[in-house]
């Protein structure tokens, strides 16, 4: 990802400039590939690029649009010639993503941001009414994070330059941690007051004495597909799944795809290797990297992600953790942990990842974290069970409480209870045992974040 970075005062003010090189150590570690900066009245920006595909290396960040804006964009754009089309014109090669981006916003203003696909955070600073803009793609894939303080803003797509560079101490936000030790913390908090993160499939508007956050897509329940047959709606899921695979082996180099033999992570490794042999993707070819642990039985990937690499052809990266303690957190003095972390990797085989990135030339890395819940690696029944319930569909859900009952070997008034439970409060129903805050935190804390 490239980064940007920018502070305005919305006085009209002059930003101080040491401000700009002070944080400019703190961005190159994440933009090899040169800097753009706006210093304006009353503005000053920072970009650091990491290009990963040729039109990228033609942008020039901070961009000035036409009608004056200072737009700053770190993003993939996914719909490139749909949008094309609906500004009235042909994509030509010298069209940048972020070229599109803006064209679409001075045609629509922030009803445009509904219409941008892909992996995204954009800022907007509009020097004309001072008023700045930051939105985030509907998955919230890319960071945005931003501070107010009375006539001042200041937000980047990192949070360490807002901790540094703030001059004072933050007090800890505590939902934030009660979400941590819950399940996951709300997308718009950071672990700090004062630092918030634009939420997903959002936009927040800041001027001088007004700020609005405003949901520009949701999930729309009402809208439905329906085939006749089972064939038709895998044909569709593997359609769209290489689709969206495609869009993001869009990339002049190398494309790394991280391989652990899960149905989610071969799956993509798979599909990828298919689109580039096929020419449909810009990346020159795929490598693979996967971690494994010979002395864990129940952990040892090995033997599956071994089997796709004979179906690629092509042996992979291998990173071995079994020697690493799960105990021991790795600090690195030199680097700020702006945000907390489950257990990592050791710093060992972060470096031997950074290696393998760095020598197969790689800048795209795909991922299949979350797949498995769509992909069949983690069977739950509670969603159909759940939706069943709302919809009333009784006969339906007796007949599905009895196949997952089989299938889980659970008792069908287990399933039907957890099901149930999804649609009562907290302080109506008792999380299951393994479920609740542990004994050693706070009570107080505890009740009062539910």
């Amino acid at each position: 990802m490239c980064v940007q970075f920018g502070t305005c005062n919305f006085d009209g003010k002059p930003i101080e400039r040491s401000v700009l090189h002070s944080v400019r150590p703190v961005l190159e570690p994440y933009g090899p590939d040169g800097e753009g900066l706006f210093d304006g009245k009353g503005a000053g920006i920072l970009y650091r690029a990491l290009h990963t595909n040729r039109e990228s290396r033609s942008e020039i960040q901070p961009y000035i649009s036409d009608l004056g804006m200072v737009i700053t964009w770190d993003g993939r754009l996914d719909n490139r010639e749909e949008l094309t089309r609906q500004l009235g014109g042909a994509l030509a090669p010298t069209w940048t993503d972020l070229s599109i981006v803006a064209s679409a916003y001075e045609k629509w203003n922030t009803g445009s941001f509904q219409k941008i696909i892909g992996d995204w955070a954009l800022s907007i600073w509009n020097p004309g009414d001072r008023s700045l803009t930051l939105a985030r793609d509907f998955a919230g894939t890319r960071q945005l994070f931003y501070s107010v303080q009375k006539d001042h803003a200041t937000w980047c797509t990192i949070l360490d330059p807002l901790l540094l560079l703030a001059g004072h101490s933050f007090k800890l936000e505590e939902e934030y941690i009660a979400g941590w030790l819950s399940h996951f913390p709300s997308c718009e908090l950071t672990p700090y007051i004062g630092i918030r993160s634009v939420a997903p499939a959002s936009f927040v508007r800041i001027e001088s004495k007004n700020q609005s956050i405003t949901r520009f897509w949701d999930f729309n329940p009402s809208n439905s597909i329906r085939y006749r047959t089972d064939q038709e709606y895998e044909d569709h899921f593997r359609f769209v799944l290489s689709e969206s695979v495609r869009r993001r082996v869009r990339s002049d180099s190398t494309v790394m795809s991280e391989l652990s033999g899960g149905m989610d992570s071969s799956s993509i490794a798979c599909i990828a290797d298919t689109v580039i042999k096929q020419g449909a993707g810009d990346a020159v070819e795929l490598d693979t990297i996967s971690y494994y642990d010979d002395s864990e039985p129940n952990w040892d990937e090995r033997p599956y992600f071994t089997k796709v690499e004979e179906k690629l052809r092509k042996q992979g990266h291998h990173i071995d953790v079994g020697h690493q303690n799960p105990f021991r957190f790795d600090t690195d003095v030199n680097r700020l942990m702006a945000n907390p972390t489950s257990a990592e990797f050791s710093q060992e085989a972060r470096g031997l990842f950074q290696a393998a990135m760095l020598s197969s030339g790689s800048r795209v890395l795909l991922s299949g974290t979350g797949g498995d819940e769509v992909t069949g690696g983690v069977p739950t029944p509670l969603p159909e069970l759940q939706d069943l319930i709302a919809r009333a569909r009784l006969k339906r859900l007796a007949h599905q409480l009895k196949a997952w009952a089989l299938n889980k070997r659970i008792p069908w008034i287990h399933l039907l209870s957890a099901a149930a439970a999804g649609f009562l409060p907290s302080t109506v129903i008792r999380p299951p045992k393994h479920l609740r805050p542990a004994p050693w935190i706070n009570k107080k804390f505890i009740k009062i974040h539910r």
